[in-house]
């Protein structure tokens, strides 16, 4: 129904490096365990094991066969995982909370009634049926009186504005070569395909996917008003458009390279890109502050947008933006345009079969757009200081883990490894949610409006990104709201943030011993902490500057290292021939296999104080690894297999499960594995 929105007016190009895949939440209360885990001492799932599977021939089937027997995808979820389990038990909590707020009365807190007016206006389908289409006439109408495309770039910056990137990003960033400010950020995009592979490619299946892409555009602008006739051309119109777009973009794997994405010049210099394309009325209409820089992420993309809007007929034009405008707010119009939407993004691209339930979807909005009052509500009923003090405690010897592995590690100067340790020193760490809570005092929630809710909670966001422009970067700022079951490392600011959401079984557990919430949890943390290391991460200074701190010779030595890790997950082949993309994933790759070789390190130093016997019939060794795979425990169909190959730049359960342990001579011996086993790697990559 809607996506997720992430909390800034533009996503960084440079992907901040993400633990894991999809918007998933935590529970929000201790988890009644299952039989399973009742009748587990250690806390590993043992019902979600396949024994009689070699732990040597596939490890990933020998942790997690009994799970992905029991928990085939459903028919609303193309990806079913251990995240997903985790929001699910959460929805339930968030669904009290929504209606709780729904409910109050007149005299509620301000931020509670706003949840409630919000989540009752996206719940109350009588209301949206019966306004139909007539929502969309106002911003419709902005584009149908342009006479000239001379008027364009003045209607595209208003959108902008409200959420509807037309032709391109537009949004505010820090300057990635002075941290410490934030700039203005030009980027690609524009394209209603999940990735430019989609426009460009002939495979069988990307033909497929433009036909049925073309399908939709034409029944969505039929929906709005389009005759079929109209709506067909004005499809083919769109697909042409954006075909065009995406021939200019660069491609992902690409853009993981923060030196590909960073052109900063001043505003003048970015006029000279479009000189077909006012951008002094595009910025006006926009509402961007006063301020001579920004950064154009990909200059030869901003000049295709120019030659587009040059040479394509102004039909055409307004037709890609009325399309656009339509896409963008689908979810929040009548049933007719959701469940077509739906239809294509869901079944066609995922393989789902059935839409979510109404309120898990409004409940996913309400967080989209009121995160951190909905968060604040969370926190306050689940998120205990017992679990935010657990956690740092592993965060800091997983830091201390990485100190040892940066003075042990063989390939790297003593010069470098100076830099790496005053990176390390300077990494900050957020648990939890936030110090300070957002304000939502001055966004305007109208019971009953749910479209014009999505916009002006969306203009609400744009507006705060933009007064950031030319101030100091607030480092206490999250990106994710408290409920998010997910982590990440902002190599721009040089911390790790772990929300709430993620605290909770099975990936941390009050009541599980050390050594499976290390291989858990502790991988996570290491994950995140080898973020900063990584082949993006390691070009960000302490201070999140974009600046090479590395000899040449020790930068020459993490690029061999990095290929072997390259080379070994691009022959990995999720569905039918599709291979996964090396070089994409390369980032999270890394910081797998380096994340639980630090939480392995920090468990070995552990044990050295508090002995941990057999348990459950496994060695702490044999229960940290196995802890560490039924993390990655998933079903997905061969659809979603498909767009994650394409798209994600993380690796499906499997691979970071077999993949990494086949890297680690540790995990071998905890399983006295021959040397022949399929899970012994002939040629061991390491980075970290």
């Amino acid at each position: 129904m809607t996506r997720r929105r992430a909390l800034t007016a533009i996503a960084i190009p440079l992907a901040i490096a993400l633990t894991v895949l999809d918007d998933a939440h935590a529970q929000q209360q201790p988890v009644t365990p299952q039989p399973s885990v009742m009748s587990s001492k250690s806390g590993i799932d043992l019902a979600a094991m396949d024994t009689s599977a070699s732990p040597c021939n596939d490890f990933y089937q020998y942790a997690c066969g009994g799970w992905i027997a029991k928990h085939p995808t459903p028919p609303d979820q193309p990806r079913y995982g251990r995240f997903n389990e985790l929001q699910d038990r959460n929805n339930d909590i968030l669904h009290l909370i929504v209606q709780d707020a729904m409910n109050a009365g007149a005299g509620a807190d301000p931020d509670m009634k706003k949840i409630g007016d919000y989540y009752a206006s996206c719940m109350n389908e009588n209301t949206i049926e019966q306004k139909g289409a007539a929502p969309l006439d106002a911003d419709l109408r902005r584009i149908d009186v342009i006479k000239a495309k001379s008027e364009i770039p003045a209607v595209v910056g208003h959108f902008q504005t409200v959420g509807t990137n037309q032709f391109f990003g537009f949004g505010s960033a820090p300057d990635f070569k002075d941290a410490s400010q934030y700039i203005l950020i030009y980027a690609q995009g524009g394209m209603g395909l999940p990735d430019r592979d989609y426009y460009l490619k002939d495979d069988a299946n990307a033909v497929k996917v433009r036909g049925e892409y073309e399908r939709h555009v034409a029944k969505m602008l039929q929906l709005a008003g389009e005759t079929p006739a109209a709506a067909a051309a004005g499809a083919k119109a769109v697909v042409k458009i954006e075909t065009s777009l995406a021939q200019a973009s660069l491609d992902r794997a690409s853009q993981r390279n923060p030196i590909n994405i960073y052109h900063k010049m001043p505003r003048d210099e970015v006029k000279k890109l479009m000189p077909n394309f006012n951008l002094s009325s595009f910025m006006e209409l926009a509402e961007a502050p006063p301020g001579d820089s920004a950064n154009v992420t990909e200059p030869e993309f901003l000049k295709a947008v120019d030659q587009v809007v040059e040479l394509t007929d102004l039909k055409d034009l307004k037709t890609y933006m009325r399309w656009q405008v339509i896409h963008s707010t689908a979810a929040m119009l009548p049933k007719t345009f959701d469940d077509e939407n739906f239809n294509f993004f869901g079944k066609t691209l995922t393989g789902a079969t059935e839409q979510r339930a109404r309120w898990k979807r409004c409940a996913d909005a309400t967080d989209g757009d009121l995160g951190e009052a909905l968060g604040k509500i969370y926190v306050q009923r689940t998120f205990g200081p017992e679990g935010k003090a657990r956690t740092l405690e592993m965060v800091k010897n997983i830091e201390a883990a990485m100190s040892t592995d940066i003075q042990q590690i063989d390939w790297m100067s003593p010069e470098t490894k100076k830099a790496a340790e005053a990176k390390l020193r300077d990494v900050a760490n957020k648990i939890g949610y936030p110090d300070k809570w957002r304000d939502y005092s001055s966004l305007s929630i109208v019971r009953g409006d749910a479209y014009g809710n999505s916009q002006r909670a969306n203009q609400f966001e744009y507006r705060r990104q933009m007064a950031k422009i030319g101030k100091p970067v607030d480092k206490t700022e999250w990106l994710m709201t408290p409920p998010t079951v997910n982590a990440y490392y902002n190599p721009l600011e040089n911390n790790i943030n772990f929300p709430a959401g993620i605290l909770q079984p099975p990936f941390f557990s009050r009541t599980a011993d050390d050594a499976v919430n290390y291989g858990a949890a502790g991988a996570i943390v290491g994950h995140e902490l080898s973020h900063g290391f990584d082949d993006q991460g390691r070009r960000f200074d302490s201070q999140g500057n974009l600046r090479d701190w590395w000899t040449a010779a020790d930068g020459k030595n993490f690029e061999d290292r990095a290929l072997c890790i390259d080379k070994q997950y691009s022959g990995y082949v999720p569905v039918d021939d599709v291979h996964l993309n090396g070089k994409l994933t390369l980032g999270e790759n890394t910081a797998d296999n380096g994340g639980l070789r630090l939480a392995w390190m920090a468990l070995m130093e552990h044990l050295k104080t508090e002995a941990l016997g057999e348990v459950d019939g496994l060695s702490p060794e044999q229960r940290f690894f196995v802890g560490y795979a039924q993390v990655w425990c998933e079903n997905r169909t061969d659809e979603v297999a498909r767009l994650r190959a394409k798209t994600d730049p993380h690796s499906p359960g499997r691979f970071r499960t077999n993949g990494v342990l086949s890297n680690m001579p540790e995990f071998a011996k905890a399983f006295s594995c021959q040397p022949d086993a399929k899970m012994v790697s002939q040629q061991v990559c390491r980075v970290w």
